[in-house]
């Protein structure tokens, strides 16, 4: 039986086609088994971060995630889409006879030497059952800050803020931001002998040898806010909390922070300041967020200019003004971007970097909590104390040839 590529990436050449044959070869030639276990190697090998299997009306569409991108790879024939779904799911361990409800599912595998994860997690549509596969990061891929992206001046002060004997250091961003790469950094930094470094997460993304780590379990009832409880009263000298995600888990976090525990965590908000709208809403007293939360960061990601393909440019005058920049330079501000090439798929971009605010409470601005300020007074506290914007950051490092305009307001604007 013949299968259909679908047409991805309208200039993609050698290197996506040649995966789409090869996956395509292996299907068509000795079935699903191989083909599915080919797919998630290359899925590692390409840096990708999940890989979606969506059913349509003419068979199952077949994405990965790269650099935050998804991009298709394949479309398997409808015939030959139930055992595909099958296969994942007997891996992950899950049920494959329940097709009408949500399931989630683990594997195991090995990619080199290296043992990794990923997680499955099922669901019906209306073309049939819809899986996305999440490739968990290993420990050896865990970063050092510079390698993060913050400003050197950030670095100075992120790292005064991790050495806080006690309180809340706090992720603020969306999904798929890096929170979670920048507390494991952290916690990371924190592991040392003489300490006691405890982790609730859900679910453990990487093994951190030297600390204990906790995953919840909702099915079993066993929550953030239970993990959390239990785990102060272990005698902990750090604690990472995957995420804040309901009043109770906040306000015991934020407790826990005023008892001398150093907490790391995350949370859902836009910016650094919407982190104390979140906790007012939450029900969290005013006087716990002023005395326990040291600093917030907010955070997203950018696509950097493929270093394979770059090229310079004169930005036009609608670019200057993007960048808020004078309109009539002396002379040409030049940028760089991406043509496209096989490296980064077309796109023009391969990795990525992070963009950050770091929201520091000092006296006026805890003093400001306390009072009830509203968020954009808080907001225009903290610049007027040295933080820089997200944004502000964005245009040096578009200035400085790493991203693009067009990269910034792609990311900055859809929120």
């Amino acid at each position: 039986m013949s299968s259909t590529i679908v047409p991805a990436f309208s200039r993609s050449e050698a290197r996506r086609k040649a995966l789409q044959e090869e996956l395509n070869e292996l299907l068509d030639l000795v079935g699903p088994v191989p083909m599915v276990d080919l797919l998630i190697e290359r899925a590692f090998q390409l840096r990708a971060t999940d890989i979606h299997l969506d059913p349509t009306a003419t068979g199952l569409r077949v994405r990965m995630r790269v650099d935050g991108m998804l991009h298709d790879v394949l479309n398997v024939p409808l015939a030959q889409m139930p055992p595909v779904i099958s296969r994942i799911k007997l891996l992950a361990d899950m049920d494959i006879s329940e097709r009408r409800s949500t399931q989630d599912g683990h594997i195991s595998t090995k990619n080199g030497d290296l043992s990794r994860d990923v997680r499955v997690a099922s669901g019906p549509c209306v073309y049939g059952e819809r899986l996305v596969l999440r490739l968990m990061a290993d420990s050896s891929s865990l970063h050092n800050l510079e390698e993060l992206g913050f400003e050197p001046e950030q670095l100075e002060i992120i790292r005064s803020m991790v050495a806080s004997p006690h309180g809340v250091l706090l992720s603020a961003g969306p999904v798929g931001s890096g929170k979670s790469t920048l507390m494991y950094t952290c916690f990371e930094m924190l592991n040392e002998q003489y300490r006691s470094l405890i982790s609730i997460e859900d679910p453990v993304e990487r093994r951190i040898t030297g600390t204990t780590q906790i995953q919840i379990e909702p099915k079993m009832n066993f929550h953030f806010v239970d993990a959390l409880r239990g785990v102060l009263r272990q005698d902990p000298n750090v604690i990472m909390v995957g995420e804040i995600r309901d009043p109770e888990t906040a306000q015991i976090t934020v407790r826990a922070g005023r008892t001398g525990v150093f907490v790391l965590t995350t949370l859902h908000a836009n910016d650094a300041s919407a982190v104390i709208d979140v906790f007012r809403d939450f029900g969290v007293p005013p006087m716990f967020i002023a005395d326990s939360v040291v600093a917030i960061v907010a955070q997203r990601l950018l696509r950097k200019v493929c270093t394979a393909c770059q090229e310079s440019y004169a930005a036009d005058v609608t670019t200057l003004a993007t960048l808020g920049l004078d309109l009539n330079p002396p002379e040409p501000v030049m940028l760089k971007r991406g043509r496209g090439c096989d490296e980064c798929f077309h796109t023009g971009y391969r990795s990525r970097t992070g963009i950050f605010e770091i929201f520091v409470l000092d006296e006026e601005i805890r003093l400001a909590i306390l009072e009830g300020k509203p968020r954009a007074h808080l907001m225009q506290l903290a610049r007027s104390r040295g933080m820089r914007t997200m944004q502000e950051v964005a245009i040096k490092k578009i200035l400085d040839g790493q991203t693009t305009p067009e990269e910034m307001n792609r990311v900055l604007l859809s929120y």
